[in-house]
C-alpha cells in the first residue's frame, strides 16, 4: 500500500486536525470494487475507524453480500467486470433492502467519471479515483445524518469536487 497517499494540501491538512466524526462502531460498509488495491486502502482505513467492512469483487457479488447483509453504506466501482457499476446501482435502488442504502460510485476512468454525472440515476456521491483519506471521511460525513447514521440525502454530488490521491 505504500505510494498510494501522496502529501495532502493545506487544506486537507486543516481538515486532519479537526476531529473526525465517525459513524458508530460496526457500522457495516461494503466496497464493491475489483481491484483489490482499492480494496485494501478502503478496508483498512474503514477498520482503523470503527466500520465493519464487507468486500466483494465484482457487481454480482456485491449485490447478494448487499442482500445479506444491508450495509449502512456502500462503495461502488463503475468498470467492474461482468455487471458494470450502473446496472448495480439500478438493481440496488430497486432491491427494497438496499433502496435507501447511501452508495458512493468510484472510478479512476475519465468517461465513466463523465458518463456518472450524464446519468445521475440515483448514486449519493462521487469519488474520482485517486482520492485523499481527507476526502473519503468527508464524503463519510456528508452522509451522516444526527444519529451518525449513514443516510441518503436529496443533494446530487458537486461535479467539481476536489480530489486526492488514494486509487
Amino acid at each position: 500500500m505504500k505510494g498510494l497517499f501522496k502529501k495532502e494540501s493545506t487544506s486537507a491538512q486543516d481538515r486532519r486536525e479537526k476531529p473526525r466524526v465517525n459513524a458508530p462502531q460496526g457500522t457495516r460498509v461494503l466496497i464493491i470494487d475489483d481491484s483489490t488495491t482499492i480494496q485494501a486502502v478502503l478496508k483498512r482505513l474503514l477498520l482503523q475507524n470503527g466500520y465493519e467492512v464487507i468486500e466483494a469483487l465484482d457487481a454480482e457479488k456485491g449485490l447478494e453480500l448487499a442482500r445479506q447483509t444491508a450495509p449502512h453504506l456502500i462503495f461502488l466501482d463503475i468498470i467492474l467486470p461482468g455487471m458494470n457499476g450502473f446496472a448495480a446501482l439500478r438493481l440496488l435502488r430497486r432491491d427494497i433492502v438496499t433502496k435507501e442504502t447511501p452508495i458512493i460510485m468510484m472510478s479512476g476512468n475519465e468517461q465513466a467519471t463523465e458518463q456518472f454525472y450524464a446519468q445521475r440515476i440515483g448514486a449519493d456521491d462521487f469519488m474520482k479515483k485517486p482520492f485523499s483519506r481527507a476526502e473519503l471521511f468527508a464524503r463519510i460525513e456528508r452522509r451522516l445524518d444526527v444519529n451518525l447514521i449513514p443516510r441518503r440525502t436529496a443533494q446530487p454530488p458537486a461535479p467539481d469536487e476536489p480530489t486526492g490521491p488514494i486509487g
